[in-house]
């Protein structure tokens, strides 16, 4: 039987955490991340958990000893934000390249400077190519849901690729909603024990990262981008049998009124909960609008994001991050690149938005929509590239 807490985006990540027998936990605070792994210290405290918590003196460290206890077989858990992942950037490539099955909670805020702590996606755009499976969630529902079906994904043998679930920093991290858990043996159950393929053990040594010159390294790298390619198929079985104990269903991508609609926006985390509601107000008004919410970041959900803009005339793309000196922001970039694969042409612009913490407004987003209306109709384009909310 399931319950509904009062949880913060971060609680909800240590709730779900606490429900999924980890072993190693190996941490070092950041806001705002740092209610994840306080709350979860207070549950090893109490002795509600029989985790091993590692404080250490940096996030290099934490991903460091993650990568160390996850090759001897452990279920690790560690969680991170802004410079700390920045911090821990070498780690990340050391820890998918020798498929750790780690689960991180990314608690997205902004990378300085100037020196700012609230939410962007930069922190994690910075990494979006370090070989792990990256997440986006709208609300604390989401990073609960998501964190648990993570461990499943990570360790199943034909994947063993670290996880990154993002939330939204301060706007989710922070803020209480009611989400509904799981009885802890119901999500024991799930997520069942950790069966590794290899580890390391004294009594059998094996040499793990070992120097790769001009004779292998090319084909480990080959081996990691298989595996990235065969983790959709585990990522749809965990969704599917999430949807079967929980009811709630989820998959690559999410998608609002987007049968019929001429224009849509496309974005990442909570934003798609604003561009949601103010897509039901334009709706009543017999504007013809949708929202596609990527779940899936990496590995890039290519197929479903064609199969939602086949029938759209515009399309805006919003990144809550900026590619300095490129064409587009990270996530435009990706969807332009799908479409072109695909041989798609459609009319889309790229809006970057919120960096470090600003708000979108609702209005902001209505503005989008009908600029996207107005390329709908006429097929031009006006600004390929554009900043909302930004003072001039």
């Amino acid at each position: 039987m399931s319950k509904v807490l009062g949880l913060t985006g971060d609680g909800a990540v240590a709730y779900a955490v606490k429900q999924c027998n980890v072993d190693v936990v190996a941490a070092y605070p950041i806001t705002p991340q740092t209610l994840i792994v306080e709350e979860f210290s207070e549950y090893v405290h109490n002795g509600e958990v029989h985790t091993e918590f590692v404080c250490v003196e940096s996030e290099h460290s934490a991903m460091s000893a993650c990568i160390g206890a996850s090759l001897t077989g452990a279920r690790v858990f560690t969680a991170t934000a802004s410079q700390g992942l920045a911090l821990m950037h070498e780690m990340l490539y050391i820890a998918s390249t020798l498929r750790c099955p780690i689960v991180m909670g990314v608690v997205n805020r902004t990378l300085s400077a100037p020196i700012n702590i609230h939410c962007d996606h930069s922190d994690m755009m910075g990494s979006r190519d370090c070989g792990w499976i990256q997440v986006f969630v709208e609300n604390a529902q989401e990073a609960y849901d998501w964190v648990i079906q993570a461990f499943r994904i990570a360790e199943d043998p034909d994947v063993l690729l670290p996880v990154a679930v993002n939330l939204d920093g301060f706007i989710l991290s922070h803020s209480l909603e009611g989400v509904r858990v799981l009885d802890d043996e119901e999500a024991e159950k799930f997520v069942s024990t950790r069966k590794p393929v290899l580890t390391i053990d004294p009594d059998k040594p094996i040499t793990v990262g070992a120097i790769c010159f001009t004779d292998f390294y090319f084909e480990t790298k080959r081996q990691h981008v298989d595996a990235m390619d065969n983790s959709p198929k585990t990522i749809s079985k965990v969704n599917d049998e999430f949807a079967e104990l929980t009811g709630r269903r989820y998959g690559f991508i999410d998608t609002y009124e987007m049968e019929d609609a001429e224009a849509a926006i496309i974005c990442l985390g909570s934003t798609a909960g604003t561009a949601m509601a103010v897509a039901k107000s334009m709706r009543a008004k017999g504007k013809k609008v949708g929202v596609i919410k990527p779940w899936v970041y990496r590995p890039f959900p290519t197929e479903q994001i064609i199969k939602a803009v086949e029938n759209l005339k515009a399309l805006a793309v919003l990144d809550r991050a900026c590619s300095v000196g490129a064409p587009y922001g990270p996530l435009c970039s990706d969807v332009i690149a799908a479409l072109y694969r695909e041989g798609i042409k459609l009319n889309l612009f790229n809006v970057i938005y919120g960096l470090g913490g600003r708000d979108i407004r609702p209005t902001d987003i209505e503005a989008i929509f009908n600029e996207a209306l107005e390329v709908a109709k006429t097929g031009v384009i006006k600004e390929p590239l554009k900043f909302v909310g930004v003072r001039e």
